[in-house]
């Protein structure tokens, strides 16, 4: 039986292009909290992914490592304040460093994990991995990012509903 993802338990009616369950044409990340406190992901590439043949596109890259950080920030809210279900958490700042192209023929590993959380917002730091023919781990970027809760009255609010 597959597990369900933070996506799918939290907000199966998302539409978001990065990680929203029900947007057929997005690339629907899939969000898992390990037992070490990082939260870990998965994305295979598909070939309109790709910046040009081979490669995938940064923009790809920083939307999943936006998206899997969002995740990642909200789980994290929602256990520090003993919550069933997660705060809406939107994105205020995020960086990514592109550090070695990521090929499109082979799966991406996402980690992500809390660097500094306060009561309605977490800073994550998150990184991108392929695996090389040797099978050691080859990072291709990472992201910084600070992720807020928002509350009744902002757009997003609501929005995994």
């Amino acid at each position: 039986m597959d597990m369900k993802s933070l996506q799918e338990t939290h907000a199966p009616n998302s539409i978001c292009f990065g990680c929203g369950p029900a947007n057929p044409k997005g690339l629907r990340i899939r969000s898992f909290p390990e037992g070490d406190g990082t939260v870990a992901a998965e994305f295979l590439p598909e070939p309109h992914h790709e910046a040009f043949p081979g490669m995938v596109n940064g923009g790809i890259l920083g939307a999943l490592l936006d998206c899997h950080s969002n995740w990642t920030a909200a789980h994290a809210l929602m256990k520090q304040a003993g919550l069933s279900s997660p705060p809406c958490t939107v994105t205020a700042e995020f960086h990514v460093k592109l550090r070695a192209p990521t090929p499109s023929n082979q799966k991406i590993f996402l980690t992500a994990s809390v660097v500094e959380l306060k009561e309605d917002r977490a800073t994550i730091e998150a990184k991108a991995y392929t695996m090389n023919p040797d099978d050691s781990v080859k990072l291709t970027a990472a992201c910084t990012g600070v992720f807020v809760a928002v509350k009744e009255g902002h757009p997003a609010f609501h929005r995994w509903g």
